[in-house]
C-alpha cells in the first residue's frame, strides 16, 4: 500500500519522546513522506510544554526543507461527554487535532462512558483524528465509534504502536479486527500513525500494514495514500465549525 504520511508524531515538546522537530523533519524527509504531522501532547499529560506551545506555530513554514508540515496536537478527552483539554481560541491556530483518551488524564469507565467520551470528542470540529480507539484499556463499542465517525467525517487511527509486542495496549490488534469490520460496513474512514516518540519511529507504519492486510481492508479508505485525502478531511471538519470558532 502506498504510504505518503504521518501524522501522530511527537517532538522532545512532548516531555515524554526524544527528538527535535528538526530530526523529526529530517527523518520524515529521508523516508520518502510527503507530508509529516507534529502532533505534541496537549497540556493534561504531564511534563508536556505549555499551552503557550501551541499559539505561535505561525512561524513554522508548512512547506519546507522539501516536505510538507502540518502542526497539530494530541488532545486529551478529559471526559465523558468528550471535552478536550485545549480551549477553542488554540485550536483555531493549529491546523488538526488527534483526540486521545489516556489513563494519566481520564479514569478507565465502562463501556458506554468510555464510547460516549469518543463520540462526544466528534463533536468538536477541531477534531480530526480519534488516536488508538481500538485500545482495550477503554472498552468500547467500536461499532457505534466508527459509525459516528463515518457520519461526522473524522478518521480512526491505526496506531502502530499500539500493535507493538512489547507495548502498553496489549490486545490493540484483535479490537482492531472488530473495528475495521465496522469501517468496512459504514464506509469510515481511517488513517495509520506511528505514534512516533524518536525520529527512528516517524513513518514506521509496519504493524499497521500488516493489521489492514490481515483484515483485507480497502485502501480506497486509507488516507495515508494520499496527502490530499487528509487535507480533505481537515478541511470537511473546518467547514463544520461556527463561523470564527
Amino acid at each position: 500500500m502506498k504510504d505518503v504520511l504521518d501524522v501522530h508524531i511527537h517532538t522532545t515538546a512532548s516531555g515524554h519522546a526524544y527528538s527535535t522537530f528538526g530530526e523529526v523533519i529530517a527523518a520524515a524527509k529521508s523516508k520518502g513522506l510527503e507530508l509529516v504531522g507534529i502532533a505534541d501532547h496537549a497540556p493534561s499529560v504531564p511534563g508536556v510544554s505549555h499551552s503557550f506551545h501551541f499559539v505561535n506555530f505561525k512561524v513554522i513554514p508548512r512547506d519546507a526543507y522539501g516536505i510538507k508540515i502540518a502542526m497539530g496536537a494530541e488532545l486529551n478527552v478529559i471526559d465523558y461527554s468528550g471535552s478536550t483539554d485545549l480551549p477553542a481560541k488554540i485550536l483555531k491556530k493549529i491546523d488538526y487535532t488527534i483526540a486521545s483518551l489516556h489513563r494519566e488524564c481520564i479514569d478507565v469507565g465502562s463501556v458506554d462512558e468510555n464510547t460516549a467520551a469518543l463520540i462526544g470528542a466528534m463533536r468538536n470540529p477541531h477534531v480530526v483524528i480519534i488516536g488508538h480507539p481500538d485500545n482495550p484499556q477503554f472498552p468500547a463499542d467500536l461499532d457505534a465509534v466508527a459509525r459516528a465517525a463515518k457520519d461526522s467525517g473524522v478518521l480512526l487511527e491505526i496506531n502502530n504502536s499500539s500493535y507493538l509486542p512489547n507495548g502498553h495496549r496489549a490486545g490493540s490488534a484483535e479490537n482492531a479486527k472488530l473495528m475495521l469490520a465496522a469501517c468496512k460496513r459504514y464506509g469510515t474512514k481511517v488513517i495509520m500513525g506511528s505514534d512516533a516518540h524518536i525520529d527512528l519511529d516517524v513513518g514506521n507504519h509496519a504493524l499497521s500494514q500488516k493489521v489492514l492486510a490481515d483484515n483485507d481492508f480497502p485502501e480506497d479508505l486509507v488516507v495515508n495514500t494520499d496527502v490530499e485525502k487528509f487535507f480533505d478531511c481537515i478541511r470537511h471538519r473546518n467547514s463544520l465549525r461556527p463561523k470564527g470558532a
